[in-house]
């Protein structure tokens, strides 16, 4: 009989199994079972990835997963110390990174320390219940064959490997005494219902026990990823940048962000996880959402309330199906330079004055019509300038003099359309000085928008956002339609009397 025990899977397929006999043709199946079950196991314990497919069959990957699953590996093999991933729900994360990767992880250093951190111990519990499932599972011997768990410390958040490895699961706030970390998970460190119910003391308690308490279990070299969906910009992420902003000493983070769609809002947009979650799906849940909740949750673009010139709530919400009686039509227009995924985009937006006798006491107020956001080139603004100036028959029409806006006033003028321009006054062109000159416009409760339309929610996120704001498009012209609606007399505020940005009774003079 043949030995094949020397043999290489490639010597093997190169044999001619014509002159084998049975028992030769037996041994020669054996030894290539048995050449490509270690194989594979060396494959597995290689690729974290493989791990996964190989311990689950059925796993499904995607592009993100295997680029979370690389930053994983170069901080097991000390490539990396210190990740901070945002990545939209229902993408696979926990099962990467707080199931798998730990077995994978102590498989490989059976001898160090994992600290696995989320927002309740009993869920932090749950994953370690699964990631010692899995290291006693009879596919993980085969990978792992050396590595068993310690028969004296089995219970499901705090377990030990044969060789001095400890695994040990807790919930923010948590006592750590005597616990230390090689490799410290925190993985959603906040509770979503606590959020949505607005407490957002949720962040506060989080980076607090994380800083004085989770961080300061790190082992010399050890390791920090911090995995969650964003909230806020003050969420765990979000501190962890501005600590590094205000001291450059403090641990330098790599931030990697996943957004569930790719160039959003232009042509080339794309989904995270197509075979999961494709752009159909991903635009129905935008749709059912509240804009700033699908920014930062989806988008991982959270933005921020507390530091905005305009809040949020202060805006009204126009709740009738019809907008109201109107006395006075303003539309306003900012044109981006260019059509590209790089440029700004085109906002054209349509306001409209109107009183009520039982809502705003019979006094002007000034609500949203219509918000167009695109990018376009110069014959599509035109196109589109002059079907919404036909739509809606403004009275007053500004477009912002600059890039596609200059040649487009021209070309309106031409064809005796009366377009105003808007040139800020020397000292007032700032985008900032520009909306907080309005501010206690919103603040006195004028503004209004038509409740349910995303494009109007779409206008609020970004006024909120500013100036954090990836685009400002939109603030720009709101500010503009802000601005004529009071420099056109009709209200009439008692800070306008302290206002020293702007002459109000000189509009002739910046439109």
């Amino acid at each position: 009989m043949i030995d094949f025990s020397n043999f290489t899977i490639e010597e093997l397929l190169k044999l001619d199994l014509a002159k084998m006999d049975a028992e030769d043709l037996e041994a020669f199946d054996a030894a290539l079972a048995e050449l490509e079950r270690r194989e594979a196991a060396k494959l597995a314990r290689d690729s974290l990835i493989e791990f996964c497919k190989r311990m689950s069959p059925d796993y499904k990957v995607g592009k993100h997963h295997k680029r979370l699953a690389k930053l994983l590996e170069d901080m097991a093999y000390n490539r990396k110390d210190r990740i901070a991933v945002s990545i939209p729900p229902r993408h696979g994360k926990s099962q990467l990174v707080s199931i798998y990767f730990p077995a994978w992880f102590l498989g490989n250093f059976p001898n160090k320390k994992v600290l696995m951190v989320s927002h309740t111990t009993d869920l932090a519990v749950d994953f370690g219940r699964k990631v010692r499932n899995l290291v006693d599972q009879p596919t993980y011997k085969d990978i792992f064959p050396t590595v068993v768990l310690a028969a004296d410390s089995k219970s499901a958040g705090r377990w030990n490997t044969n060789e001095g490895g400890e695994y040990f699961a807790c919930g923010v706030g948590s006592a750590l005494a005597g616990r230390g970390a090689d490799f410290l998970i925190v993985d959603d460190p906040f509770s979503e219902q606590d959020i949505l119910n607005g407490n957002y003391e949720v962040f506060t308690k989080a980076y607090e026990w994380f800083t004085f308490g989770a961080r300061t279990r790190l082992m010399p070299g050890g390791r920090v990823a911090i995995v969650h969906t964003r909230w806020h910009p003050n969420d765990l992420i979000g501190m962890m940048a501005k600590d590094m902003a205000r001291n450059d000493d403090t641990d330098q983070y790599e931030f990697f962000e996943f957004p569930a769609i790719f160039n959003e809002g232009t042509e080339s947009e794309k989904a995270l996880w197509p075979e999961f979650f494709d752009l159909d799906a991903l635009k129905r849940t935008r749709a059912s959402m509240p804009t700033f909740q699908w920014n930062a949750q989806y988008q991982q673009n959270p933005t921020s309330e507390e530091g905005a010139m305009v809040k949020r709530e202060w805006w009204r919400q126009w709740e009738e199906e019809d907008p109201p009686e109107l006395d006075f039509v303003i539309m306003t227009l900012d044109a981006a330079a260019e059509k590209n995924n790089r440029a700004d985009f085109t906002a054209l937006l349509t306001w409209g004055v109107f009183s009520h006798p039982r809502l705003t006491e019979n006094k002007p107020n000034i609500i949203l019509l219509n918000a167009i956001n695109v990018r376009v080139e110069f014959y599509e603004l035109k196109e589109l300038a002059l079907r919404e100036y036909k739509e809606w028959e403004p009275e007053s029409f500004i477009v912002e003099k600059k890039s596609n806006g200059t040649p487009l006033y021209q070309e309106l003028r031409r064809m005796g359309i009366p377009v105003q321009e808007f040139t800020p006054h020397r000292g007032t062109g700032d985008k900032v000085a520009r909306l907080n000159a309005v501010s206690d416009i919103f603040r006195s409760g004028m503004v209004w928008y038509p409740a349910g339309r995303r494009w109007a929610e779409a206008v609020v996120e970004q006024v909120a956002a500013f100036p954090a704001s990836e685009n400002d498009d939109m603030v720009d012209c709101t500010s503009m339609a802000l601005h004529r609606f009071r420099s056109g007399g009709f209200i009439s505020l008692n800070s306008d009397e302290k206002d020293d940005l702007y002459d109000y009774r000189r509009k002739a003079a910046y439109y």
